[in-house]
């Protein structure tokens, strides 16, 4: 993943001496993270009060199999061959609002659309997504804001369930990685928008794509909701481009200079044109995903191979269930 030193370093800008030779974003405030640990904390939360739910010796007694690390008590963990991620039942997550499209369809419950991102399967589950949310987010919050990121946390998580429930029939899903996958679209999109203020950005955009496509194909493996991690990588990728605009080189350091001096414009034509290409495929797309979706229909009938996106069978395990 690109990193700091890479966003924030120095840019040769040719000999014209009204203008520095190298861009430092000296000028731009950096803002104090509070957000990005706030949503660490409630995904922790809602994880012990799922296990606190689940109450696992209670629940399996005189089933087949025993709970794991008894001595939580009512905090264990389901059988390992029920959930090999150490956590909850599928019935507990289900009940505390794990997406299943049914219930969104035909019971009426749409709120499972976002209830669904603050629901983990399992510790490894909560973990994993916790560090890539203090890895990825409280960089991009200290760039640009609280406000900024939690929309794009906070709106590419739905994004995430509403691809997800278009495509996935039987199973339910939960999990906060499309809202993760949105914070690296708008890593991306960012990159891009703001292309001509970088140094080095080859390197950091090879970076950033690599890291993407690895774990777009994890993705592949089974029991992994991919559509989400799709619906919630495009979300945030548009976003992006509305929300994480930087003004191009020099309008901070001249827009006191005389006027015969001053950059034209705070930002630069392909940037507006990004921005509004984003923002109207955006609410196009969040219009027809979330009609269809509330019609009963499903995503496959429009997309036959669609499927392969989400699990590819290979002679280890298959893709049915």
């Amino acid at each position: 993943m690109a990193s700091g030193d890479l966003e924030r370093g120095t840019k040769n800008r040719g000999n014209n001496s009204n203008i520095p030779s190298y861009y430092v974003e000296t000028a731009e405030k950096r803002w104090t993270s509070w957000i990005i640990p706030m949503f660490v904390a409630v995904n922790i939360a809602v994880f012990i009060v799922v296990m606190y739910v689940n109450d696992c010796p209670k629940k399996t007694r005189g089933l087949e199999g025993s709970c794991v690390a008894k001595f939580l008590h009512r905090f264990s963990f389901q059988p390992l061959k029920e959930n090999p991620l150490f956590g909850p039942s599928s019935d507990t997550l289900e009940k505390m609002g794990a997406l299943e499209r049914n219930k969104v369809v035909h019971g009426h419950q749409g709120w499972r659309l976002v209830s669904c991102i603050w629901l983990h399967a399992g510790v490894i589950h909560v973990l994993t997504n916790v560090l890539s949310l203090i890895f990825i987010g409280i960089r991009l919050e200290q760039e640009f804001g609280f406000v900024r990121v939690g929309i794009i946390y906070l709106v590419s998580g739905f994004g995430g369930s509403i691809l997800s429930a278009l495509f996935i029939q039987q199973n339910i899903s939960v999990g906060a990685s499309g809202a993760l996958f949105g914070l690296l679209g708008a890593m991306l999109s960012e990159l891009l928008t703001n292309w001509t203020i970088y140094a080095n950005k080859i390197a950091a955009l090879f970076t950033l794509v690599i890291i993407i496509a690895i774990n777009l194909a994890v993705g592949l493996l089974p029991h992994v909701d991919n559509f989400a991690h799709i619906g919630g990588f495009i979300s945030g990728f548009l976003l992006g481009f509305v929300l994480l605009l930087r003004p191009q080189f020099g309008w901070a350091e001249n827009r006191h200079s005389p006027a015969d001096a001053r950059v034209k414009s705070k930002h630069k034509a392909y940037q507006y044109v990004f921005l509004l290409a984003a923002a109207v495929l955006l609410i196009v797309g969040f219009t027809l995903g979330l009609v269809t979706l509330f019609k009963g229909k499903s995503g496959s009938d429009h997309c036959s191979w669609c499927h392969y996106l989400n699990c590819v069978p290979t002679s280890r395990w298959k893709c049915q269930n």
